[in-house]
């Protein structure tokens, strides 16, 4: 069982700039796919961002350019640095972990962090 904690959530004026991060309880050597996920009130998931155990990483649309995900292996921890920020960024953020690459790896969640994007 891997538990992940989320931090680094609050309200940011627009154009302003957030750091996420993903605590995992377990070594995140063994979490091969790691990720950044939101939901915005009355809409569904949506992903935002996959970092692998060899740094290759993916965006959304509207993630790119103005977000960067990244890994610390040594601090078993995943971050997402998001710049330049815009009212419908407003969501709960959520971090993403599976332990391995196979289509039976087991999935795991964070609780979430608010991310509000108001003047």
């Amino acid at each position: 069982q891997v538990q992940l904690v989320e931090s680094g959530g609050g309200l940011v004026q627009p154009g302003g700039s957030l750091r996420l991060t993903c605590a995992s309880s377990r070594t995140i050597l063994r979490l091969p796919n790691m990720g950044w996920y939101r939901q915005a009130p009355g809409k569904q998931r949506e992903w935002i961002a996959t970092i692998t155990q060899g740094d290759n990483t993916l965006y959304s649309d509207s993630a790119k350019g103005r977000f960067t995900i990244s890994r610390d292996n040594a601090q078993n921890t995943m971050s997402l640095q998001m710049n330049n920020l815009k009212p419908e960024d407003t969501a709960v953020y959520y971090c993403n972990a599976k332990d391995s690459l196979a289509s039976s790896a087991n999935t795991y969640w964070g609780q979430g962090t608010q991310v509000t994007v108001s003047s």
